[in-house]
């Protein structure tokens, strides 16, 4: 004990904390947390979902094909056509494998324009496909 106190008498000052350390643990779980967190991607417009009482929560990483009542599509924000559906979700489908495709129609949406898209999706190679529905109130 008394070895103790000369030495800290000699260095002439209270003992330091260093901060560094603690620092890189805290962006280390800001890093880990950002990455393993997941994102919800709409589509950009406002739909309005049909009711279903059988609706579920997808949790695989998704791409969501809106279409509005007026039968317009938009994929990630942007307005796009029937035509490029298709290799909009086979890229998609390259860059996440198990990834689900949700086709998000207004109530008021055409059924042959819905068909359609999810004949597209299909085509593009998309096994997990849904419809996406709200829960009943």
């Amino acid at each position: 004990m008394s070895c103790y106190r000369h030495s800290r008498a000699r260095r002439g000052g209270p003992a330091e904390l260093n901060m560094a350390p603690l620092i890189d643990m805290v962006f280390l779980l800001l890093i880990f947390f950002l990455v393993t967190s997941s994102f919800v991607r709409e589509a950009g417009v406002d739909v309005r979902r049909p009711e279903a009482a059988t609706a579920v929560d997808v949790q695989a990483e998704t791409l969501v094909v809106a279409i509005t009542a007026e039968g317009t599509l938009h994929v990630d924000h942007t307005r796009a056509d029937l035509r490029s559906i298709r290799p909009l979700v086979a890229r998609f489908l390259a860059a996440t494998p198990g990834g689900a495709v949700v086709v998000a129609a207004d109530e008021a949406a055409p059924a042959g324009q819905v068909v359609r898209v999810l004949d597209q999706c299909r085509l593009a190679g998309a096994r997990n496909l849904a419809v996406a529905a709200r829960r009943p109130e």
